[in-house]
């Protein structure tokens, strides 16, 4: 499934988490199951614990997020040097 295809997954309904990315309308936010994923959690095991999810819901989590990410412009810092 192209990505395109896969965005079509994520939803904003702003009566739901305060208008916050979802999964198919439904009370699932993006950034949650991103949240899971980052704790290490597999796609086995947040399927098991979300029946009506599905594995292109995540990928679409992760596009999602890519796609945010890759508009982020971030000033870097001046780094110290602890030699």
């Amino acid at each position: 499934m192209d990505e395109n295809m896969l965005l079509q997954r994520i939803t904003v309904n702003p009566k739901i988490f305060n208008g916050k990315p979802i999964i198919r309308g439904r009370r699932l936010a993006v950034e949650h199951v991103l949240g899971m994923l980052a704790a290490g959690d597999n796609m086995e095991i947040i399927l098991e614990g979300y029946p009506w999810l599905e594995q292109e819901d995540i990928q679409a989590c992760l596009v999602y997020a890519r796609r945010m990410v890759g508009h982020e412009r971030i000033e870097t810092l001046p780094m110290e040097s602890y030699a």
